[in-house]
């Protein structure tokens, strides 16, 4: 498939600069993937749609202050250094801004903390080796980071500094799961008050974690969808989950993944052939969901709107293709018709923005 079959036109004052608050006070799109019908509800108006016994797949990963800015040790120029993946102890796949990026430049990020660009991966992402590890690494981090907000959220460095912290992070993020360069944002319109009121109904939550990194948010920049690569990232889903996964599918009871992250996690896990052994899984997943791949455990998603020829509008586009024959049309068709839905009614776009329930 083409990629410019995945663009669209966004005006920009629809792009969230901000949460709503409460966060379950955001605005949710409700779309049959199989009929192509439109339902205009909040967040908080989720149990509506849940029934007893259905579960709920979040993503627990908590996001960390993965942007450094540092100074050049040879002219004082200020240079920033964006952490991926730890590749081996003290060393970092990154990111790196700024024009004169070159092997062996050593980077003085604070009086504790220093680096040297070890290697240039030739596809956009460089080695760095640091002088902390462990835990001395991430109380640095901490200290001297910033939270890796997406470019189109334009606000000042103290709105990002004060607020981000607690904004750009769900609820439910868990502080020993912490490993994310961007939130899971699907997860955003949560509250302790809606979750607790989906307990009352039954609702079950299981937890996954995918470390989200380059995988999910790098672009697409080959012509055909089919020639880009994806990043791999880590996750980890527990045999308690696996086993309680597959009682429901086995009784009819939906999965519903909250995010692409959620999905990403479950079928790359169900596609192996070891999981009816019920172990206990961590690994990297690849996978690139995508129009034409049939989703072997999701049979209901909560999503955000998702950025123009994005591997994330993608795979939800993939998602409504799937028994989507009522509607007339392929699954890009339906997502297409509902963004077009979404903009004139001025939903908000992005991180920040608005949700979907694809059922």
């Amino acid at each position: 498939m083409k990629l410019r079959e995945f663009d669209y036109e966004l005006p920009k004052n629809l792009i969230a600069q901000k949460p709503a608050r409460p966060r379950d006070n955001s605005r949710l799109l409700v779309l049959d993937k199989k009929t192509g019908r439109m339902g205009h509800k909040h967040f908080f108006d989720l149990p509506e749609f849940l029934t007893k016994g259905d579960v709920l797949v979040l993503n627990n990963s908590k996001v960390f202050p993965a942007r450094l800015i540092g100074a050049k040790k040879e002219t004082g120029g200020k240079i920033e250094v964006f952490l991926l993946k730890k590749q081996k102890e003290k060393i970092w796949q990154c990111l790196i801004g700024g024009k004169v990026r070159k092997e062996n430049l050593e980077i003085i990020f604070s009086k504790k903390l220093a680096a040297k660009i070890l290697k240039n991966n030739q596809d956009g992402t460089w080695d760095v080796g640091f002088n902390l590890s462990g835990k001395s690494f991430r109380d640095e981090v901490d200290k001297k980071g910033r939270m890796p907000l997406p470019p189109y959220i334009k606000k000042s460095s103290k709105f990002k500094d004060q607020s981000s912290k607690s904004d750009y992070q769900t609820i439910y993020a868990d502080e020993k799961k912490v490993g994310s360069v961007a939130a899971p944002t699907a997860g955003f319109h949560f509250t302790p008050r809606l979750m607790k009121e989906l307990e009352k109904k039954g609702v079950h939550f299981e937890y996954v974690t995918l470390h989200v990194g380059l995988g999910t948010f790098a672009p697409v920049k080959t012509k055909k969808i089919e020639d880009h690569r994806i990043h791999s990232e880590w996750f980890e889903i527990k045999k308690s989950t696996i086993n309680k996964i597959l009682k429901a599918k086995k009784e009819g009871r939906r999965i519903i993944v909250v995010g692409t992250t959620s999905a990403r996690v479950l079928e790359s896990v169900f596609s192996t052939p070891f999981i009816k052994g019920g172990k206990n899984i961590t690994g990297w997943t690849d996978i690139f969901i995508r129009p034409g791949y049939k989703f072997k455990i999701v049979d209901a998603m909560i999503t955000n709107f998702h950025l123009p020829k994005s591997t994330l509008l993608m795979l939800v586009c993939a998602f409504c293709a799937q028994g989507a024959s009522a509607s007339g049309g392929a699954g890009i068709d339906i997502v297409k018709k509902a963004y077009a839905e979404a903009i004139r009614k001025k939903y908000r776009f992005f991180s920040y923005g608005d949700a979907m329930l694809i059922k």
